[in-house]
């Protein structure tokens, strides 16, 4: 299976979540690792972002 892979513009876009939000809860763990794409590129796993948003809407409650 190919996984696509989102740049930090479209990630943002997608969790509605600040540049500065995203990479504090990567240190915290509680936000996917991004991949490194390039030398001076990152991009993070459709997969994985699927996942950590339906791990967000289970634990809503």
């Amino acid at each position: 299976m190919l996984d696509v892979y989102y740049r930090l513009p479209s990630v943002k876009k997608l969790t509605g979540l600040s540049r500065t939000t995203i990479y504090e809860l990567i240190r915290e763990g509680k936000f996917p690792k991004p991949i490194p794409i390039g030398k001076r590129s990152v991009a993070w796993s459709e997969v994985e972002l699927m996942e950590w948003q339906e791990y967000r809407k289970a634990v809503r409650h």
